[in-house]
């Protein structure tokens, strides 16, 4: 039985007879894209990868480079997730602060900031549930609960 479901009986009325792999499953094939999309960011800052050219780094970008490419790929490995989705969040959270609200608003859509303010709050999400079935810590047995 996956870890997710008792928290979502009443949520989705209509999927309660989905199987619950299929709900693990999804959660960590989500985990995974998000990681890889933050693990990218990291790539594209530091080594100018995926047709990027790295910028000129401040020690900020430089801080924030290390922190996407260092927690991304523990994300995506399903290792330490918890902890690593935790200071994902918060990278994520100061940069939209300092990189995207000084561009005059507050308000996402206008300030370019949609894909910071979803990985912080899926980072956030991936915190408080872990890593999933498809994982590292699930092939070690780390992430079971103890009772």
């Amino acid at each position: 039985m996956s870890s997710l479901s008792p928290y979502f009986p009443d949520i989705m009325p209509g999927m309660a007879n989905t199987h619950s792999n299929a709900i693990g499953i999804t959660y960590s094939l989500m985990r995974i894209v998000f990681a890889f999309m933050y693990l990218s960011h990291g790539l594209k800052w530091l080594f100018g990868a995926f047709g990027g050219r790295p910028v000129p780094l401040s020690n900020l970008l430089m801080a924030a480079g290390i922190i996407e490419v260092i927690c991304g790929t523990l994300i995506l490995m399903g290792l330490f997730t918890k902890w690593a989705a935790f200071i994902s969040s918060g990278e994520m959270a100061v940069a939209y602060y300092i990189a995207h609200i000084s561009r005059g608003s507050i308000w996402p859509i206008q300030n370019g900031g949609e894909i910071t303010v979803a990985l912080c709050f899926g980072f956030l999400f991936i915190c408080a549930f872990g890593s999933g079935p498809i994982s590292v810590e699930a092939l070690l047995g780390m992430g079971r609960r103890r009772s």
